[in-house]
């Protein structure tokens, strides 16, 4: 495919001109913004989690056990598939960054409710090294491990500069799929159940991150810095509820 022809079938560069085209000093800004607000979110959703349980710590020890259970997993998944498609279209369309900002703060704190129950469940369990006396929470391990797949995946990309935009139908099918299996698992249990559900939601998760990082590259317009972190943000956030999963399966009570 020619070069006019990729910009003729990119709806990204419908209404400016993509972060690829654009010149280097401003795709760099463009990609500075990018990361710098997916930080500033992840900052505020921690911020929002310590206030929780900060302030309504003992309320929570006394409402989270009979919150629990797949509600919440269909509510975390559910708001992840439309984030997803709300900042797919906002990357095809002329949002304003008002608009922008607002969906990303609207979601950050969402995402710190559907967050709280397996948080809390979290801080009930402690990690210990294999071969070693030494006791972690397992949030803390949760979230280095997030850090370092996200890093090596983001990594993976900027170095090769591949495309993985080919991922998005793929990642669609695949995730209404998984929100098929979350609903009726309300009526057939187990299907959730055990590390299979979490590892494949962790593969989805950073099959995610490959497709929101490679559109940074070469989909996106340098003015979408916004859309574009709220997009990486959802994926993130994703890729941590499920490790956390996976760490609290091999974690034990304090």
């Amino acid at each position: 495919m020619s070069q006019g022809d990729f910009q003729a079938n990119n709806p990204y560069a419908t209404f400016g001109q993509i972060a690829a085209d654009a010149p280097a000093a401003e795709r760099l800004a463009f990609i500075k913004r990018t990361y710098i607000h997916l930080m500033l979110a992840v900052y505020a959703l921690v911020t929002l989690e310590f206030i929780y349980f900060g302030v309504f710590g003992e309320a929570m020890e006394r409402w989270m056990p009979q919150l629990l259970g797949s509600f919440w997993i269909l509510i975390m998944f559910g708001g992840f598939m439309i984030t997803g498609w709300i900042a797919e279209n906002w990357a095809q369309s002329e949002a304003s960054v008002n608009k922008q900002y607002m969906g990303l703060g609207l979601y950050v704190f969402a995402q710190s409710i559907f967050l709280a129950p397996l948080l809390w469940i979290a801080n009930h369990y402690v990690t210990t090294i294999p071969g070693m006396n030494i006791e972690f929470n397992p949030i803390l391990v949760a979230a280095v491990l997030t850090f370092f797949v996200f890093a090596g995946l983001t990594a993976g990309v900027f170095f090769s500069k591949a495309d993985f935009s080919f991922l998005g139908p793929i990642l669609g099918i695949a995730s209404m799929i998984v929100f098929g299996v979350i609903i009726a698992s309300f009526f057939f249990q187990g299907l959730t159940s055990g590390l299979i559900f979490p590892i494949a939601l962790v593969v989805l998760a950073s099959g995610y991150i490959l497709y929101d990082t490679s559109n940074v590259l070469h989909h996106y317009r340098t003015t979408q810095h916004v859309a574009a972190s709220l997009a990486l943000f959802a994926s993130v956030a994703l890729l941590f509820w499920y490790i956390l999963r996976i760490v609290i399966a091999f974690s034990s009570r304090d």
